[in-house]
């Protein structure tokens, strides 16, 4: 199976008791394939996974996938730090069925050494879900080594890594080692470097604002078409920019409120960003013209 194009990593709303919002789930997702995204990631880092319930982690997933339809590829995130854990995530699953992968996490704050996490990896690909692999080393603390993801590669069901370490290089090491491995961008401000060198998309934030316009960049670029891609890119860069002057999901949920499509509920420990953060994001949506000025 081959993942591609714009993924977006779709953020979990709440209600202003604090539980998950389905009815505002049910309208993002709808919001999303019809404006032709390739694919759903659910239950990531956007998605607030750390502040679920396993009993939330697992309906949120299988809600995206009841409400998407089949109209677009969806990404379980499933991954853990504990290998039983990402291992219980991934079954259920795959039990509810419909999924068409898995993002597996670096485990974080173990920090396991590199045959440590090849074994994690490999354990949770026998399981039979396409794997994604996320190497996001500000986040775990720790980094995919390239020979260990040459080394999952060879597995049929390690399908794709999601670089999310700020590194166009490492696109371009990984494709060297591997050139029909599939590198998805973690960054959307390094979205079009990447697909220049080789990545075949983006696991996006910004696409929760903006479906169409990133995924039209992401096709232009893929295409060919890098002075289109460009455009786009430098239209939508102040966006790309803004929705990490806080720690993410904090700026993409603030961006979602401000344009009436969620509530302003986050879990501690995330809370609101401050208000010139939150000013700045509302100028830059204003320029754009996603809400009024």
């Amino acid at each position: 199976m081959k993942i591609s194009g714009t993924i977006t990593a779709l953020v979990t709303p709440f209600s202003k008791d604090g539980s998950v919002d389905y009815g505002a789930l049910k309208a993002l997702v709808e919001e999303q394939t019809a404006a032709g995204v390739e694919g759903i990631c659910s239950v990531g880092t956007s998605g607030e996974s750390p502040t679920l319930s396993h009993e939330e982690h697992h309906k949120v997933i299988e809600k995206t996938i009841e409400f998407a339809a089949g109209k677009c590829k969806i990404i379980a995130g499933t991954g853990a730090n504990s290998t039983s854990e990402a291992v219980s995530l991934t079954k259920a699953a795959i039990g509810y069925g419909g999924a068409d992968a898995c993002l597996q996490v670096t485990p974080y704050y173990n920090k396991p050494n590199p045959e440590g996490l090849y074994r994690h990896f490999m354990t949770v690909a026998d399981l039979g879900l396409p794997v994604v692999l996320y190497n996001v080393p500000g986040r775990s603390g720790r980094e995919i080594p390239l020979d260990v993801v040459v080394r999952l590669a060879k597995h049929p069901n390690v399908i794709a890594i999601k670089e999310a370490a700020g590194s166009v290089d490492r696109v371009s090491a990984i494709k060297y080692r591997l050139p029909d491995f599939t590198v998805l961008s973690g960054d959307d401000s390094l979205a079009l470097p990447m697909i220049s060198v080789g990545a075949d998309g983006v696991i996006s934030v910004a696409s929760n604002v903006i479906p169409k316009e990133m995924g039209d960049m992401v096709r232009l670029a893929r295409a060919g078409d890098f002075a289109g891609a460009r455009e786009l890119h430098a239209k939508y860069y102040p966006l790309f920019h803004d929705l990490f002057i806080d720690v993410n999901p904090v700026m993409v949920k603030e961006a979602l409120w401000m344009m009436h499509k969620i509530e302003r509920v986050f879990r501690l420990p995330l809370c609101e960003t401050d208000d010139a953060k939150l000013a700045q994001m509302r100028k830059t949506l204003a320029s754009l013209g996603l809400i009024s000025g």
